[in-house]
């Protein structure tokens, strides 16, 4: 099998054969091979917590949206009858042979359920998103139909934004080093990468995005979602093809599977063994009706999940594909610079060598302040995607003072500058994630994902108590993410706290407070297990302040 032409993709190449080495808790061997595990430590970082829903909460949540579905189709009723105004968009009679614009349920669902709280989503933010930013007040004289500004705004905690590592800032040597290159180069491009858009900035930034992932090579692309859209079908064209993809994928990377002429199969969220299972069957069964062997099979996955704030298992999926042969694709949108000792992601995080991954992606929209995406890999790979990729075809070039504010970024990460900067960033994140979850389990609320993930999502389960939750906070100063169906299954309605380094603890113990007070009004502490307390995240501030010292 090869991807995306003859020999796109290469295994690693062995460096000196038998040699090992001892690289965060792992024994590696660096001939290619998957590194074995220190069982204590694997079993360590491979733990995540997806507790349950108590029963009676699952019938309680079910009764909410049940009563509130009966209501909105009484409110439809009114609304047709002329009592109550009707704000929200219909068909016209004249345009009833057309295909209709508008979904019936989705129609439904929007009118009756999400405008009823729409006022906790799509805040206007009015000030750089660090860790704490100004959100302008908004009100409603018709129930949320229509949104107003008062022209004032309140400086909240941000536990929103993914600026993990606390890069997005308009003062500092990146914000200096972007408007020198605003001076240099000017606001944009306005041409592809192919044509007249190719810089000397963009040819640095692809030589320090490889050089940081510690791959042959790396291409880089103006939009993050584009990134995975466009690039998916240049690797997977054509029929014969089978894509792998974990349940809970990005929507960027389910668009560019379908877009492909390829036969998708979905895999139950980071269970090895169902990945195992399909690709066995896939590769006994062949293709569909004629039972050829398959051209190529591609597994997509992510870093970190953002709506679980789990990590992927990537040791065993290295070990899946190379047993049968097929290639992986790791979106590390969420977890490059978030996760590893120095920020390298996912691969540092479990001691891999990152050549064993067939495609790395990721974007610069999170921990880099920035904007857009990269793929990197082995020279073959990005060459071809600099040749047949939509994005680099049609897609205007990455602006140069955006590409440039990731390589200052990405340079502060690797200690290039000449200070610990970078490090300093790392350790407080770590710090900060560990912090804020355990306290959190603590309190009694049901938490999901991995400790080592900066996503910290806990479980809201009830419609109601999704605005509640969103309103109380922003009444304490605290800006927070609520999500609920159709983003989540309909039960498990959650808050998604993102955690940077840009947070001191003292505001962390602040928020935590609001969190454990608001929590104790909506009886929102469901949690049924044993609190249980752990020193990890107090280690991690010891090696913040050893570090702070040093600088």
């Amino acid at each position: 099998m090869v991807l995306g032409g003859e020999n796109t993709l290469s295994g690693s190449a062995p460096t000196a054969n038998g040699h090992v080495k001892e690289s965060n808790g792992f024994i590696q061997h660096s001939n290619g091979h998957v590194p074995h595990y220190k069982d204590d430590k694997i079993k360590k970082m491979s733990q995540e917590s997806f507790e349950p829903v108590p029963l009676l909460v699952a019938c309680l949540t079910y009764l909410g949206y049940g009563m509130l579905v009966l209501f909105g189709y009484f409110r439809d009723f009114l609304r047709k009858s002329g009592v109550e105004t009707t704000h929200s968009t219909i068909e016209r009679k004249k345009m009833k042979d057309f295909v209709p614009l508008y979904q019936s349920f989705e129609s439904f669902y929007t009118r009756n359920l999400y405008t009823r709280i729409r006022d906790c989503w799509n805040r206007p933010i009015c000030s750089v998103p660090s860790a704490e930013f100004d959100v302008s007040e908004r009100v409603s004289d018709d129930g949320n139909w229509h949104l107003r500004l008062t022209g004032k705004s309140r400086r909240c905690v941000n536990l929103g934004s993914y600026n993990y590592l606390g890069f997005a800032e308009n003062t500092g040597p990146c914000a200096d080093a972007a408007a020198k290159a605003l001076q240099q180069y000017g606001a944009g491009v306005c041409s592809t990468r192919q044509e007249l858009g190719n810089y000397r900035i963009h040819e640095e930034l692809e030589q320090t995005t490889a050089r940081f992932l510690g791959v042959e090579d790396a291409v880089t692309f103006g939009m993050g979602f584009a990134t995975n859209s466009m690039n998916i079908p240049a690797l997977m064209g054509g029929k014969g093809c089978l894509i792998l993809s974990d349940e809970l994928n990005h929507a960027s990377l389910v668009l560019g599977a379908r877009l492909c002429s390829t036969v998708i199969k979905v895999f139950k969220h980071n269970d090895i063994e169902d990945v195992e299972r399909k690709l066995r069957e896939a590769i006994i069964n062949g293709q569909p009706r004629t039972h050829r062997a398959w051209r190529k099979i591609l597994i997509i996955v992510e870093g970190i999940y953002s709506m679980e704030g789990s990590i992927i298992k990537l040791p065993d999926l290295i070990r899946l594909k190379k047993k049968y042969g097929a290639y992986l694709y790791l979106d590390e949108a969420h977890s490059i610079g978030a996760l590893g000792e120095t920020g390298r992601g996912v691969t540092e995080y479990w001691g891999v060598d990152p050549r064993d991954v067939d495609i790395m992606m990721g974007t610069f929209t999170k921990s880099f302040g920035a904007a857009g995406g990269y793929i990197a890999g082995s020279k073959r790979l990005i060459n071809h995607l600099r040749a047949y990729s939509h994005s680099t075809t049609y897609a205007c070039s990455m602006a140069a003072p955006v590409a440039q504010q990731v390589i200052s970024s990405m340079k502060i990460i690797m200690g290039e500058d000449g200070t610990n900067r970078g490090q300093l960033r790392i350790k407080q994140l770590a710090a900060n994630s560990k912090y804020f979850r355990q306290r959190l389990v603590e309190m009694g609320f049901i938490v999901y994902g991995n400790d080592d993930s900066p996503i910290v999502p806990v479980l809201l389960y009830m419609p109601a108590k999704i605005a509640a939750f969103s309103r109380e906070l922003y009444q304490q100063n605290v800006g927070v993410v609520v999500v609920g169906f159709p983003a989540t299954p309909l039960v498990e309605s959650r808050a998604r706290f993102c955690l940077s380094a840009a947070h001191t603890r003292e505001m962390l113990d602040k928020v935590l407070d609001a969190i454990s007070d608001v929590g104790d009004r909506l009886q929102l502490k469901y949690s049924l297990n044993p609190p249980t307390k752990a020193a990890s995240a107090e280690e991690c501030y010891k090696q913040v302040d050893s570090l702070a010292h040093e600088a």
